[in-house]
C-alpha cells in the first residue's frame, strides 16, 4: 500500500496514522479494534486498483455520514 494512502485510510477508519501502522503515541492508548486491523491487513494484500476502489467507497460513505 502506498504510504500516501495512509492518512485517507486512517481518516476513513476514524483512527490516527500511528494506530493504523501499529505505533503507540501514548502508553496505554488502545489502537484499532482487532476486526478493523484484520480488514486493514486484508486490504493491504489487494491489488492497488482494488485498494483504490475500497478507499473511494470508504471516502464516499464517510462523506455522506458527515453531512
Amino acid at each position: 500500500m502506498p504510504v500516501s494512502t495512509l492518512p485517507s485510510l486512517a481518516r476513513a477508519l476514524s483512527i490516527n496514522v500511528e494506530s493504523l501502522i501499529g505505533e503507540k503515541t501514548t502508553p496505554g492508548k488502545r489502537g484499532p479494534a482487532p476486526q478493523i486491523q484484520q480488514k486493514i491487513e486484508q486490504l493491504t494484500r489487494l491489488p492497488k486498483a482494488k485498494q483504490k476502489l475500497v478507499m473511494d467507497m470508504l471516502d464516499g460513505v464517510l462523506a455522506q455520514a458527515s453531512r
